[in-house]
């Protein structure tokens, strides 16, 4: 029997496409060691260096955070609900000024049980072709009808929507804000605009946007003022905030809902209550603080953009004209993207190659993700040597 999966495990060796797991020493800022090498880590979703930093974990400690557990040992409806876990949704339903929030141990979680429960049968998703696999996986564990509309085509959803939208009960459309391996951004606007229009449900997922985006770092929907239309709102803290798990917040009969029906929430153990105060503590203290950090950031996403843009195919098709703290390089063939990523590694910079599944077929890239503590001098070989 284990022949099919020697055999499996075999092509994807053959076709540079085998994933491993590396052997990491340790991190340190916006560096990381492997092998002994100190590499600048351009792989990393820790956009504003909450994660791994030791002043930072003392601060929190000495400020009361070693008088929570390690573990909750109950799922949240059962024994797993400590007064931590209110007092954070009950923060971000204040900070987006929604109807309700809930905690999920992760993005994933948080993905799979909204858009396997919010629609069912008689009911369709609109989703873009590009949306995360946890929203994917989701919408394939629901009894909904959904259709992947082409990436950003506003067009091509209307008319979905012209020709299928009568044909159901309730209709979701759901996307990223920023996408998280194209590094563009959703015409939210247009969205908004469409789901008045055809009378849907809008699903956000801001997992790459949270914490980044916004005066307050609430994401692209606070910068452009159009937070009281988004009827969920999906967050995470395990990227920009440097913890664990993810959130999602808006109309009060839809979160109620959720605590309902949600899978993915009602069935996992909560979250360790220690993560949950953490997670409370950088957003309270520490996220208000990184508004100057945040626009350096994005600024030096749109001159590397700018600098990657004479070289053959380094962005794709779209990302031009918005800059996020996201670069793609689009490389094409997996065994050239495998090579480059050597080549960098060789040369000081830790960047993973990103194959399909995770992207198109022929579209395998490098995603080069910053963070506020690197600067324009690390990258001065980068560009050069991608060219």
């Amino acid at each position: 029997m284990l022949e099919t999966y020697e055999k499996i495990i075999k092509e994807l060796d053959e076709h540079s496409h085998l994933r491993f797991i590396r052997n990491i020493e340790k991190k340190e800022g916006k560096y990381i060691y492997i092998d002994g090498k100190k590499l600048l880590n351009l792989s990393s979703n820790n956009y504003l260096n909450f994660a791994d930093n030791n002043e930072l974990l003392e601060e929190f400690y000495a400020q009361g955070g070693d008088k929570y557990s390690l573990g909750s040992a109950s799922a949240r409806l059962l024994t797993g609900t400590l007064p931590i876990y209110k007092e954070l949704e009950n923060l971000l339903t204040d900070l987006y000024k929604s109807g309700g929030t809930l905690l999920f141990n992760s993005g994933y979680h948080a993905n799979v049980g909204i858009n396997s429960s919010i629609a069912g049968k008689g009911d369709v998703i609109f989703s873009d072709k590009l949306n995360h696999a946890s929203i994917i996986d989701g919408m394939r564990l629901s009894e909904a009808k959904f259709f992947r509309y082409p990436h950003k085509n506003m067009e091509a959803l209307e008319k979905l929507l012209k020709r299928e939208r009568s044909n159901y009960n309730n209709a979701v459309i759901v996307t990223e804000s920023v996408f998280s391996m194209d590094g563009d951004i959703a015409d939210l606007q247009k969205l908004v605009e469409l789901k008045k229009k055809y009378n849907c449900i809008l699903i956000l997922d801001e997992a790459h946007a949270f914490g980044v985006f916004g005066e307050n770092g609430l994401g692209v929907c606070e910068e452009l003022e159009i937070l009281p239309e988004i009827d969920l709102l999906v967050g995470t803290f395990g990227k920009a905030i440097g913890s664990m798990g993810a959130f999602v917040t808006g109309k009060k009969v839809l979160i109620d809902f959720l605590i309902n029906k949600a899978r993915s929430f009602i069935f996992s153990t909560a979250l360790p209550p220690v993560n949950i105060a953490f997670s409370k503590w950088i957003i309270e203290t520490q996220l208000p603080k990184t508004f100057e950090k945040r626009a350096k950031m994005l600024e030096l996403g749109r001159k590397l953009s700018t600098l990657l843009t004479p070289h053959p195919n380094p962005l794709p098709q779209g990302a031009r004209e918005q800059f996020s703290h996201i670069i793609p390089v689009i490389v094409g063939e997996n065994d050239k993207t495998v090579e480059l990523c050597k080549i960098l590694y060789q040369n000081g910079y830790f960047t993973l190659p990103i194959r399909p599944p995770t992207v198109p077929v022929g579209t395998s890239r490098l995603r080069l993700s910053l963070t506020t503590d690197i600067e324009e001098k690390d990258l001065e070989k980068l560009c050069s040597i991608i060219g």
